[in-house]
């Protein structure tokens, strides 16, 4: 779906998937300058998180796991480098952190 903003428009993009063990939502950027994916962010269940990168350009929300839905939100009027193809995912991935990277080396 293309979507064309003018320059006062808000623009907001739903996702949902159908699958019961999948707990999260991705949202990833594609723009023409480059054919990587961007990850934005992500809400995993209902905790929503922003790449530092597109903090303050774009909001996640929404619940994951129980209504399988999530929206990406442009808080902001769009600018001419959020024109790009959005893509998102839905994945039962599980989120860990590893204990020793907690904490700086005194050295």
């Amino acid at each position: 779906t293309a979507i064309l903003t003018g320059p006062e428009d808000k623009v907001n993009l739903t996702c949902s998937h159908t699958v019961s063990d999948y707990i999260m939502i991705l949202w990833y950027q594609q723009s023409s300058q480059n054919t990587g994916l961007k990850l934005i962010g992500y809400v995993r269940y209902t905790s929503p998180t922003v790449e530092d990168s597109f903090k303050g350009r774009f909001d996640v929300s929404g619940d994951a796991a129980a209504n399988k839905m999530a929206y990406l939100h442009f808080p902001k009027v769009p600018e001419a480098e959020d024109s790009a193809v959005y893509f998102c995912a839905a994945s039962e991935a599980q989120c860990f952190t590893i204990p020793s990277l907690l904490y700086k080396n005194p050295l």
